[in-house]
């Protein structure tokens, strides 16, 4: 099994575990996302054929879609933030006109 088929597995679990935490059935949770229980199944088996639009959506009904934002997000570049901390122009408010 590669790697992407891992992480998708891992996914599954998860959102499967948030699930029963919930206290949510299978049927419950897939009417609230809007799928069949079967998609729901293949979702929380890691199956890589389910539309990402149903996994936005369990991650909207759990409070989680904000960790979406890092999926693709820039990479940080150190340098940069080395160059900003370091930086010896020092900003000032500008002064008030009386």
């Amino acid at each position: 099994m590669g790697v992407r088929e891992d992480k998708l597995r891992e996914m599954g679990e998860r959102l499967r575990r948030e699930r029963i935490s919930r206290n949510d059935t299978q049927s419950m949770f897939a009417a609230r996302i809007g799928v069949s229980v079967p998609t729901l199944r293949k979702m929380e088996a890691g199956n890589s054929t389910v539309l990402i639009d149903s996994w936005v959506k369990s991650l909207e009904i759990l409070d989680r879609l904000g960790q979406m934002d890092g999926l693709l997000a820039e990479p940080e570049n150190l340098f940069e933030k080395y160059e900003r901390k370091n930086d010896p122009h020092r900003q000032r408010a500008s002064r008030r006109v009386s």
